[in-house]
């Protein structure tokens, strides 16, 4: 059943090495996202950034995801297929939850497959718009269940990225944040007897855009078990946040109300918490 988007990614400025972004795609506005897409602000290139294969296994990968979406739909009843339709505003969403309400609830696992399915494609292939889908679990689900089916997805989507990157990432990456990369490279080096606690505070603020870890994380070594780890842990609270704004969804004016100063603080304190034994040891060792 093909469905809607929703982590967590959204950049404020251009290359620079710290950046807000939506907090989740791991926790974001369609158009902050935007912003972070592959097509946003890049000139083009005078030659083709993959190569034959690196471009083959994409499409392949692409082809693959589709074709089981596509079959997902064709078992939904008749009368919902209409109803769906990627959102792009509130407004869009608040009508989806309407038409899908009664079909949550006369087929759940129908429902979750296809809800799952949808969230997994996004993550992977880097398409705008994963917060709606986070706003969707809180508004059908409540917070408990909500959490849960946005950190399983919003996890298994950045591992698929991960692997996908793992592939034919590099030359994207690159093409994309140079100056980035090369940041990010250098402070894992740096941090590689703690860096389940970087990677944990990565997920948790928004320093870094999720869609730059997912893609750049193994191509500067970072490996899976640490990646998986920190992003199932450090996606929780901007989980939380999401879904439960998403239990108000008639209420909430825009997805930017979902970050404001005072949620940017906590988030940052437990960001903070969570890189203070990185932090300490440093200490130490220049003691």
């Amino acid at each position: 059943m093909p469905m809607i988007a929703a982590p967590r990614n959204v950049t404020v400025a251009g290359d620079a090495p710290f950046q807000l972004r939506d907090i989740e795609n791991g926790g974001g506005v369609a158009a902050e996202e935007e912003e972070d897409s592959p097509s946003a602000k890049k000139p083009k290139s005078e030659k083709f950034i993959f190569n034959t294969w690196e471009f083959g296994v994409a499409i392949g990968f692409f082809f693959v995801f589709s074709i089981g979406l596509f079959c997902i739909y064709l078992t939904m009843p008749p009368a919902e297929k209409g109803h769906i339709k990627l959102p792009r505003t509130l407004s869009d969403l608040r009508l989806l939850k309407g038409h899908l309400s009664t079909y949550a609830k006369n087929h759940p696992a129908q429902f979750i497959l296809g809800y799952c399915s949808t969230y997994i494609f996004m993550q992977t292939f880097m398409i705008p718009g994963t917060i709606f889908m986070s706003l969707l679990a809180g508004a059908l689900f409540g917070v408990v269940r909500g959490i849960i089916l946005v950190v399983f997805n919003a996890t298994a989507g950045a591992s698929s990225c991960f692997f996908l990157s793992k592939l034919i990432g590099r030359p994207l990456v690159s093409w994309l944040w140079p100056e980035k990369l090369r940041f990010f490279q250098a402070e894992i080096a740096k941090r590689r007897d703690k860096l389940f606690n970087y990677m944990l505070f990565l997920r948790v603020t928004p320093t870094l855009p999720n869609l730059f870890i997912n893609l750049a994380s193994p191509i500067v070594d970072v490996p899976f078990h640490t990646f998986f780890l920190g992003t199932l842990v450090g996606l929780i609270p901007a989980a939380y946040i999401t879904v439960r704004a998403g239990l108000a969804l008639g209420d909430l004016k825009s997805v930017r109300d979902l970050y404001d100063i005072k949620t940017l603080s906590v988030l940052f304190l437990i960001g903070f918490v969570a890189i203070l034994p990185t932090l300490l040891k440093r200490k130490r060792v220049y003691e």
